[in-house]
């Protein structure tokens, strides 16, 4: 079957389809996030890039499907999504939750014989330096919508309106436990580079933490600093989008 015949999976969202294009990215969202978080990059990098962004159960239209709040579980799924579609050069784009699973996907890419191109792993320590005392997912509903409001990283229509804000709390806190309980069990490296996205207010990442991306690839690892938050990219668009693009590129 070829892409243009391939059907569109519950998983998998081509905003802007780019059949010709010599590497496909696949993005994944934050805890909380959805697929159309990367509308702007798929429609940004379009030509040059096929973006495929991944959608989780239990938001927007897969909301009444049961939430995966385990990253390996979680991991297992997507790449078995991801694998018919590596027919090309592929890249991983991941950010907060999105890039500790993007990690793991990497792992089990690899171990199909499909090595990422690249690996950009934003606003996110590395999978070896867990923090022992987060637990958020365990944290009444007040606390946690005090949490989502202080990262800033969802739409501001959805935090004005508590109903909507509430009904998503279930896919939050099963993200949140998912990315909080979360422990590197070890592995070969990966032998793919990675980019490694921070901001320079970011209290979920410090440097050391950002640092240790090293000790997981046998290849390069760079780093990028934004001015900014948790939520940095939200600022830094044209620029982040610009370095996907020229790393992409080479």
């Amino acid at each position: 079957m070829t892409t243009s015949t391939r059907p569109a999976t519950s998983w998998l969202r081509r905003f802007h389809p780019a059949e010709q294009a010599p590497v496909r990215l696949f993005c994944l969202p934050h805890a909380g996030g959805s697929a159309s978080y990367y509308f702007p990059v798929s429609r940004a990098l379009a030509p040059a890039a096929d973006v495929i962004a991944v959608q989780y159960p239990g938001r927007q239209d897969r909301r009444n499907e049961p939430c995966v709040d385990d990253v390996r579980r979680l991991a297992d799924l997507v790449t078995a999504e991801m694998l018919p579609w590596c027919d090309r050069p592929v890249a991983l784009f991941g950010h907060s939750l999105g890039a500790t699973l993007g990690f793991e996907v990497a792992l089990r890419l690899e171990a199909a014989g499909t090595t990422p191109r690249v690996l950009f792993a934003s606003g996110r320590r590395a999978p070896s330096r867990p923090r022992e005392n987060e637990n958020v997912h365990l944290s009444p509903d007040a606390r946690l919508l005090t949490t989502i409001r202080r990262m800033s990283g969802t739409d501001p229509a959805v935090l004005a309106d508590d109903e909507l804000l509430r009904s998503i709390l279930p896919a939050i806190r099963a993200d949140y436990k998912a990315a909080e309980t979360y422990r590197f069990q070890g592995s070969t490296p990966l032998t793919c580079p990675i980019e490694v996205l921070n901001g320079t207010e970011d209290p979920e990442v410090t440097a050391e933490e950002a640092t240790a991306w090293t000790t997981h690839t046998t290849s390069t690892t760079n780093f990028h600093t934004y001015r900014g938050g948790h939520f940095y990219l939200n600022d830094h668009a044209p620029a982040v989008i610009n370095l996907i693009r020229e790393r992409l590129a080479q």
